[in-house]
Formats: C-alpha cells, sequence, structure tokens
C-alpha cells in the first residue's frame, strides 16, 4: 500500500538544520504515526511522502514556506509584568498560551525576563530555518472508521 490521503502511516524522522545539526528523531523509539492528508505534519513533510511505500526513504529539504514559515519580527513584543499575575515562576523558553486580534489561542515562547516585563515570541522556534528531513516509511495501511471519523490515527492501545 502506499501513503495516499486518509492511509494512517508510521514513519521514522530524522530532522537536521543548516548546520548538520540533529534537531529530532524518531530513531530508536516508536515510529511516529500519523493520518495522512490531514495537516499532522508540515505540509513540505506530507507533499514528500505522498506515494511512498513501506521501506522507502528519503531525504527532504524544505524551506521554511514548505516547513514552519517565514520568521516575523513582529512577532516579538514586550509584556508588562503585571499582565501575567498568576503564571509561577517565569523561566526563559517557557511556553505560554496568549490569544491573537480574533481571539485565537496562540503559543507563544518566553524570550527574555526584565525587571518590569517580559519579551515573548509567537514565531515557532523552527520558523525561518530551512528544515532537513532524513524519512523512512515504516507502515501504512487504511485508517479505520473510528480514525477516520475523529480525523487522526490511533495508536494500538487507543480506547477511542
Amino acid at each position: 500500500m502506499t501513503v495516499i490521503k486518509d492511509a494512517v502511516v508510521e514513519m521514522h524522522y530524522t530532522l537536521k538544520n543548516d548546520a548538520g545539526e540533529v534537531i529530532d528523531s524518531s530513531v530508536g523509539k516508536e515510529p511516529m504515526p500519523f493520518m495522512h492528508g490531514h495537516g499532522h505534519i508540515i505540509a513540505g513533510l506530507e507533499k514528500a511522502v505522498e506515494g511512498m511505500k513501506v521501506g522507502e526513504s528519503c531525504d527532504v529539504s524544505l524551506a521554511p514556506e514548505d516547513a514552519y514559515g517565514p520568521y516575523y519580527d513582529e512577532a516579538i513584543q514586550e509584556i508588562p509584568m503585571e499582565d501575567l499575575k498568576g503564571i509561577d515562576k517565569l523561566e526563559v523558553g517557557m511556553e505560554l498560551q496568549s490569544q491573537d486580534e480574533q481571539g485565537n489561542p496562540v503559543v507563544v515562547h518566553v524570550e527574555k525576563i526584565n525587571k518590569d516585563s517580559i519579551t515573548i515570541n509567537a514565531n515557532h522556534p523552527l520558523a525561518g530555518q530551512t528544515l532537513h528531513f532524513n524519512i523512512s516509511i515504516e507502515s501504512v495501511r487504511e485508517a479505520t472508521v473510528q480514525e477516520l471519523s475523529h480525523g487522526h490515527a490511533h495508536s494500538s492501545s487507543c480506547s477511542h
């Protein structure tokens, strides 16, 4: 079976940056499962695995536009400390939930802690970077009726 829309795929991947440093990898762990064609992996990677078969592997380089998008300087903001009441122990790198102008949830990262404010960054940590993946397809199967109705892959231990 090939990787097509609605197929449940398990793949191993190793992600590197332009310097060749490993950013993330599933090798030595369980392969990453996802339902193909549902936006569960970044767009460029989903396009790259389309049509692949079990046992196939490839190297894929993705420009920021096909990965986590460009880096936006305007996504960095300074927020007064008084707006963060109720948050214990702020740390650089910590993720906070915020809202955009339309009220949609947005994850931001604490970039800097100042005396009376913090600097947050709404860019994805990999935004603006060209990403290099080595991927291998470990399994491909048809999605179950439940998986299709839920819109995501279930592990064998899922009790939906």
